[in-house]
């Protein structure tokens, strides 16, 4: 899907940009997920900052244009997905708030920069399930623009996770954890209502 110049320009809305942003960033909790890169660096499995960064990046943006690919094959509109997803950032909200795993990650796979790091702490359900969620309500570009930064930052993090540990206070990144996780919360009952009632409108 090609989009010209005009019609970026003309779809590009900051408000949007800064909540897909900070949806994403909540989602994908890279901050939150640094003492996991740690452990793995003193494990002796060092995680590629730049190869992390672009097959995460690959798999969401693949996933943004040919998810609505699959949800039509499954006869499913983007509402509908929109009010799935609403529940699932409901309850990665609820993980995050209430201190509890309702998401367990038992798969085989050990290799560190593809599993756990890629799938699923930066490209998993949650980050796929908010992409698609996000497209029911925000403009295309505005969401790329959000998701772009959100790399850049996940970037930035994997190449320097010793030096940010020392920044930011393993207190700080609780307390971003559960601030985030409010912020989730209403988003996840504002997706919800708001494509509920696009529902019961076509019905």
């Amino acid at each position: 899907m090609l989009y010209s110049v005009d019609y970026l320009v003309s779809r590009l809305d900051w408000q949007q940009v800064v909540s897909a942003f900070i949806v994403l960033f909540a989602v994908i909790d890279v901050l939150g997920s640094t003492p996991i890169f740690i452990s793995l660096q003193n494990q002796g499995r060092p995680v590629s900052a730049p190869k992390a960064t672009l097959i995460s990046g690959g798999l969401l943006v693949a996933f943004y244009f040919a998810g609505d690919i699959l949800l039509r094959l499954f006869n499913v509109d983007i509402e509908s997905f929109a009010v799935a997803g609403s529940l699932v950032i409901f309850l990665m909200s609820l993980e995050m708030i209430l201190d509890v795993e309702i998401f367990k990650n038992t798969g085989p796979i050990k290799e560190a920069t593809l599993v756990p790091v890629v799938f699923p702490l930066l490209a998993g359900p949650g980050s796929f399930t908010t992409l698609l969620s996000l497209r029911a309500e925000y403009a295309t570009p505005n969401i790329m623009i959000g998701l772009v930064l959100n790399l850049v930052f996940v970037f930035c993090v994997l190449h320097a996770t010793t030096r940010v540990e020392r920044i930011i206070s393993k207190s700080v990144i609780y307390l971003m954890r559960k601030f985030f996780g409010i912020i989730l919360l209403a988003i996840s009952v504002r997706l919800f209502t708001a494509n509920l009632q696009s529902l019961l409108h076509h019905l």
